[in-house]
Parts: C-alpha cells; structure tokens; sequence
C-alpha cells in the first residue's frame, strides 16, 4: 500500500538488488543443482563439501575463507590439515540463505529481495561475513539494503517482518524486526497526502489496484485512502510480531478506536469462531518482491499458517496457539472505553474460559467487559460453563461482570475528577447520554438472563436471588422482566417448598409490576398465597390511586359523582386482556375473603375451647391444694352468706333470729377461745 518516490532511486543505486563480489578467486558459471547437491561449474574440482540441512555443496576452500570469518575458524582450528568436510547445522536462513551467501563468495551476481535479504543477512552474520576480511562484503552489502530499500517500502516491509518468523532469535538480535515494525507503524500512522499508495492485501470485495495506476496521483485526488486500509496487511504477521507493531502504533499516537478495529480484524482472521461470519477468511496476500517468487509469492490468512504436525497434534497445537494469540490481544487492547465492542470482548471470554487461559488475563478482560457492561446482548452473556459447575451457564462470571460494572459506575458518580483531561472531552458526549440509563439497560439484561438460565435445574436458588438482588432497586422501573424469571424458575422447579417459594419472591417489588403482569400473577398457582394477595393489594391501590388523581383534576364536582366515568375511562384504556380477566379477578378476590372469614370463625372457636380448658384445668388445680382448714372456712362464710339474705327478706323475724345467731356465735367464738 506505500510506495516511497525515492524507492526506485535507491533501488538503480543498488543494482536493482544484484549483488557481485569485486574479487573473483575461481572462474566459474554458475552453480548446478544435482539431485540434493550443489556442484560449481568449473575445472577446478572441489576440495571442500559443507551439509547444510539435508543438502550438499561442493565448493572450494579459497573463496570462503576469503570472506567467511568463521569458515576460517573451522578450518584452521581442526588441526586438520586435510579437513574436506564441515557440517552447518544451526545456519540461519538454511540451505536457500547460504547458496546465496556460497554464490557471493565466488562473485556471482545475487538478486537480493524482500522474501531473501532477512535470511541472508542473518547467514552473513553467523558465516562472519564482515568488513575485516574483504571491504564491502556481505554484511554490508545487505544491510545497506535493508536500511535504504526495505524500509522505505511499505510491502517489503511488511515481507521482509513476515520471513523473520523462521529465524528467531536472529532477527530480533540484528534489530530487523524492531526496525520493520517501526517502519510499518510510521507508515500506517502518516499523512496520506502525496504519497503514492498501493494495495497489498485483497479485500473480500475490493480488488486491488495497480501499481502503475498511481505512478503520477495520489489518493486525496484520484480515490480517498480509507482508515483502515493497513488492517488487511499487518493482519498476515505472526501474533508476536503483530504485537510489536500495534505496540510501535500506539507510540506514534494513533486514534485508539483505529487500534482496536486492527486487533479485532486480526481476531477474526486468525481465531476461527470468534467473529460472526468471519472464520478464519483466507483472503490472497499477494506481497511479493521485484523478481523472485519463492520467498515471497503470496500468504493466506487463517491459524494453519502456523499449525504444522500430524492430525493427531493438531487439536493440541491449535489450542495451543489460540491460547498465545488471546493472551497477546488482551495485552495490547487499548485502555480507552470502546475500543472495541463489548460483543468482542465477551467473544474473546468465552474462548478464554474454554482454552484456559492466564487467570489475571482473564481477571483483567472482566473488567474491561464491565466497563462497557450496558452494551452487551443477551447471546453473548449465555457463555457456557467449561469448569466443574454442575449450571449449564457460566452464572457466576455474570456476576462477576456485574460486580465489575457497578464499582465502575461508582467510582465515575463518586470521582469525576481522576479522568485526565482528553478523556473527559473523549467522552464528555457519551457519558452524559448513556450513564442515566446504563443500569436500566443492564437490569433489563440481567432479568433476560435470569429467565433464560432459569430454566436450567441445577440452578441453586441462591445463585438466582444473588445475581437478581445484585443491582439496586432504582435500576428496575418495572419487574416484569423479573416476574418472568421468576415464573420460569417455577416452573423448572416444581419441588421447591413453601419457604423456598417466598424467599424467591422477595426478590420482586409487587408494586413495580405491570397490569398484565399483575392479572397473570393473581391466576398463577404456582405463585405463594401471600404474594398473591399482595398483588391484588397493589393493583387496587393503583386503581384507587389513579381514581382519587383523576377526581382531584374536577375540583367544583363532588368526589362520588366522577367516581364511575372515570372508572370506565380507566377500564377503556387499559389492554383488552385486563377488561376480560376483571370478572375472573373479582371471583378470586371474593374466594379470597370468604376464607379468610372462615379462618376467622374457626380461630373464635378455638379461642372459646382454649378458655374453658383453661377454666376446668383451675378449677382442678384449687381442690388438691385445699385442706380441711380451709374447707371449713369456705363453707362457714357461705352459712354467713346466706343467713343474710334471708335476714333481709323476713322482716321483725329476722331480728329476733339474728339476736339468737349472734349469741350462739358469741358462745361459739368463747368456746373456742
């Protein structure tokens, strides 16, 4: 997509990358391929066979420990004078970097391209290829190429960091990596204005221009650049060299939503099933150099770029791979709020949970979800539980991630001030709109979940009041959302005890529900028989409550006479199916009283019962505490009890009687004393 004016200069200067040695200590022709064995072309025969890897080069001493420090090192550190044999186990770059390197020695001319010079950069620094031996050799040479043709462009760039995945620790050692990614994210972070542009990645439906249809525009004249336009490209990277560029990005201060749109371009092509309608597209990379179409022909995106093994290894190696490419994205996603979506995220979780990955990663991907909580869907909440939970759904990561979203939202209310400046103009906008009705949203959520997972028969009660209870009452205007899940969880749970039901339909305010909602709860027989009656309680303070404000509304008429219009103009608004269940709901609520007067009845009976047993029971208890001195007692004050009466009655007789009684009680009382 970058096409530097000065490139084809540098490159004339160059040679167009053909590279000859000056010197030339054997005549040859040319190199011949024999089977899996390289010949030079010339009388002279060979004294000297290197193996590198599985292939053989037969090739002469003088021209290698001409220029090849460590070819001389072998040689005369053998202490072997005849010494005709040296294996090269460990070159980096291969057989393909040091038949280029063994053709500079003889100074035959090397085409030097993005898909080799990495290779053969690397080789000349392992063979010691430096200045001390012959001026302007290998290492020179190919340095000079990287740092004045390579880095200039933007598609050998991007070639020359994809052929550095083949020869770590090298590359990084030589700095080719550090320096191409920085050269990327200069390039993907400047001004598109006169620079010559062309299209490296193929789009599913943009097809690539030509190189030579910009040779004399630019694209602020002839075609707009899109933002975008390097995703195609860096996505094709192996994960850690992905990372290091994102990380060079980031540096030169691009737009973080930019960011996160590359890192979510690259999860959907490298983590098949993590993005809708986007597994693992193996769109043509058709990134290649000048002239050779071996190293650099074209690459297909998708996770089988780095897969290799038998099909028995496979599973393992993928997973293995998934593992490192989410562990990376978590660490380079930016810190900013919307980044990316919060489907994303979630998506990232779930292969998370089910690849195992880092714990604080995952700790730390929660947050960031929590963050942005209020803009998930109910589909991407229903993430399956990969550990030993007997729930079919991962219940207690929702609660995590509520937990997460709710101490965002107080640290936001309670301290503004900590945002830096730029974050507060970034989202100025954005929190003014969306906070007052982000725990709306997030309870109208929670209550989808609730019924959908309810229905799951491991589901403990307690699991289910917790996460129903977690937000706080001002969230929820209304509980139908909530009745729903309770209902459901009713139902998939017929077994449940009288104790057990009301403690799950405490979690519900009865006065927050709908009519509909409160006509299907007075008929729902698996609902208790108290809650039952608190709805009706609550539906007809409604209905009172709207009488009494539509009465207020006419203050010169009375407060009976608008009483029955303004009940008809209530039914008329409401739905149908409430004018159709009033008669039904009015049966119920006269079964309801006519037992609650026959509890009253019976408790009365029981209540008359339980006194005269108590009664009885004195009345028994009095007669064995008694003694015959007592007794005696007892019945001498009714004897005086009696006489009085009857004095009262009689008349003169009385008088004369009591004169007698009161003598024999005198005499009495003197006998006894």
């Amino acid at each position: 997509m970058w096409e530097s004016e000065s490139e084809s200069v540098r490159g004339r200067e160059y040679g167009n990358g053909i590279l000859s040695s000056s010197k030339h200590g054997v005549k040859t022709d040319g190199f011949e391929l024999r089977g899996q064995s390289w010949y030079v072309a010339t009388d002279i025969p060979s004294d000297l066979l290197v193996q590198v890897g599985d292939v053989n080069f037969h090739l002469h001493k003088y021209p290698l420990l001409s220029r090849s420090g460590k070819m001389n090192r072998l040689i005369y550190e053998s202490n072997d004078p005849d010494l005709n044999k040296i294996a090269l186990e460990d070159l980096p770059g291969g057989p393909e970097a040091f038949e280029l390197a063994a053709k500079f020695c003889y100074g035959i001319a090397v085409d030097l391209t993005a898909g080799n010079i990495s290779g053969l950069r690397c080789a000349a620094e392992y063979l010691e290829m430096t200045e001390d031996l012959e001026e302007g050799n290998l290492i020179f040479k190919t340095e000079a190429f990287l740092s004045y043709v390579v880095l200039s462009s933007w598609r050998d760039s991007i070639v020359v960091l994809k052929s550095c995945e083949k020869l770590s620790p090298w590359a990084e050692n030589l700095q080719i990596v550090r320096r191409c990614s920085e050269s990327i994210a200069w390039k993907a972070c400047a001004n598109p204005k006169g620079i010559k542009w062309a299209y490296t990645g193929k789009p599913t439906n943009v097809s690539s221009p030509k190189w030579k249809d910009f040779k004399d525009s630019s694209p602020s004249r002839s075609q707009p650049v899109p933002p975008e336009w390097w995703f195609e490209d860096v996505s094709i990277l192996r994960i850690d060299h992905f990372v290091r560029v994102i990380t060079a990005i980031k540096v030169k201060g691009m737009r973080f939503e930019l960011i996160g749109a590359s890192i979510m371009h690259y999860a959907a092509k490298w983590l098949p099933g993590l993005i809708k309608d986007g597994q693992g597209q193996a769109d043509d990379m058709s990134i290649s150099s000048n002239s050779n179409s071996s190293g650099s022909s074209s690459w297909k995106g998708g996770l089988h770029m780095i897969v290799a093994g038998t099909k028995d290894d496979i599973p393992s190696i993928q997973a293995k791979d998934q593992r490192m490419i989410i562990e990376s994205l978590i660490s380079i996603i930016p810190p900013q709020k919307d980044s990316v979506s919060c489907s994303f995220l979630l998506r990232l979780l779930r292969m998370a949970n089910m690849l195992k990955v880092a714990p604080a990663l995952v700790t730390e991907l929660e947050k960031r979800v929590g963050m942005q909580f209020e803009q998930a869907t109910l589909a991407d909440l229903l993430i399956a539980s990969y550990n030993k939970s007997e729930t079919l759904y991962d219940v207690d990561l929702v609660q995590r991630l509520l937990e997460h979203f709710l101490v965002q939202e107080q640290t936001e209310s309670s301290s503004p001030s900590r945002q830096s400046f730029s974050d507060k103009h970034m989202y100025e906008g954005t929190q003014r709109s969306n906070n007052p009705n982000a725990k709306m949203r997030v309870a109208r959520l929670v209550d989808s979940y609730l019924t959908e997972v309810s229905r799951d028969r491991n589901l403990s009660l307690t699991k289910f009041q917790v996460l129903a209870e977690a937000l706080p009452e001002s969230a929820r205007t209304c509980d139908d959302g909530l009745y729903r899940a309770i209902d459901s969880y009713l139902k998939a749970h017929p077994t449940l005890s009288e104790h057990e039901r009301k403690r799950l339909c405490r979690v519900m305010d009865c006065q927050k529900l709908s009519i509909d909602a409160c006509l299907h709860a007075a008929q729902n027989e698996r609902l208790p028989l108290r809650v039952v009656v608190q709805v009706l309680f609550s539906e007809q303070v409604k209905i009172s409550n709207a009488l009494a404000s539509s009465t207020l509304k006419e203050p010169g008429e009375t407060q009976y006479q608008p009483l029955i219009p303004n009940r008809k103009t209530l039914l008329e608004g409401t739905p149908q199916s409430f004018q159709e269940g009033w008669t039904a709901a009015k049966k119920d609520i006269n079964t309801l009283k006519f037992e609650l007067e026959s509890v009253k009845a019976k408790y009365l009976e029981l209540q008359n019962d339980m006194e005269n047993l108590q009664r009885q029971f004195d009345k028994m208890s009095k007669q064995k505490q008694t003694s015959a001195w007592t007794s005696g007692w007892k019945k001498l004050s009714k004897l005086t009890k009696i006489t009085t009466f009857e004095n009262h009655d009689i008349g003169p007789q009385i008088s004369t009687t009591a004169d007698q009684t009161r003598k024999a009680h005198r005499r009495w009382r003197n006998s006894i004393s």
